[in-house]
């Protein structure tokens, strides 16, 4: 394994409610991630609460999904956890569209994209010196195989007033809307970490 490449820039983005989550969508300008030498494009990215995956037992507050891929349909997904605590400064500078997404409620057409304007993406860049890879599934329909999941071993925060805006325009169960753990059926989980020479 080798360090996670990741190069992400400013860009326009949209947000959309699929009813069982909210995402971002990106043009092919946003960026990319490097992954075992070949280069896959983000494409968009997405929460659950709670997580959907633990790191030793341990179920987090919130899960984002960056989902990305290459012209050829190869997927590869980067995932940070989320505790409760300090404001995340990725969330806040998209809290208005947030806002105005939910109070849209029954209005607005599901899956209809909202202009967000320019997303700072810095702050998703940090935190890879440590992370889990093991190849499984996207974890909602058409749950697609053969998918390559890189989930950083670094604990993000957000507030729990964040989560509770990022959950506040879906409906019912989808506010809770990850998937239940997966059994391993053989599959290995692999860790890099830079820290102590991992690899």
């Amino acid at each position: 394994m080798e360090p996670l490449e990741r190069d992400y820039t400013s860009t326009n983005a949209s947000m959309v409610d699929n009813v069982f989550n909210i995402a971002l969508r990106y043009n092919d300008t946003v960026g990319t991630v490097k992954v075992d030498g070949k280069k896959y494009k983000l494409k968009q990215l997405h929460w659950h609460s709670p997580s959907e995956h633990t790191i030793n037992g341990q179920r987090f507050a919130v899960e984002l999904h960056m989902v990305h891929s290459t012209d050829d349909g190869d997927i590869t997904v980067v995932s940070i956890l989320y505790r409760y605590g300090k404001p995340d400064p990725f969330l806040h500078q998209i809290k208005d569209k947030l806002a105005e997404l939910s109070a849209e409620g029954c209005k607005a057409e599901k899956g209809d994209p909202l202009p967000v304007g320019v997303v700072n993406m810095r702050e998703l860049m940090q935190g890879a010196h440590r992370y889990f890879r093991y190849v499984g599934s996207l974890t909602a329909p058409p749950c697609t195989e053969n998918v390559i999941w890189n989930i950083l071993g670094e604990i993000k925060e957000m507030t729990k007033e964040q989560a509770a805006t990022l959950m506040a325009p879906l409906k019912g169960s989808y506010k809770h809307n990850y998937r239940p753990l997966q059994s391993l059926n053989g599959r290995a989980v692999q860790l890099y970490d830079r820290s102590r020479n991992v690899q």
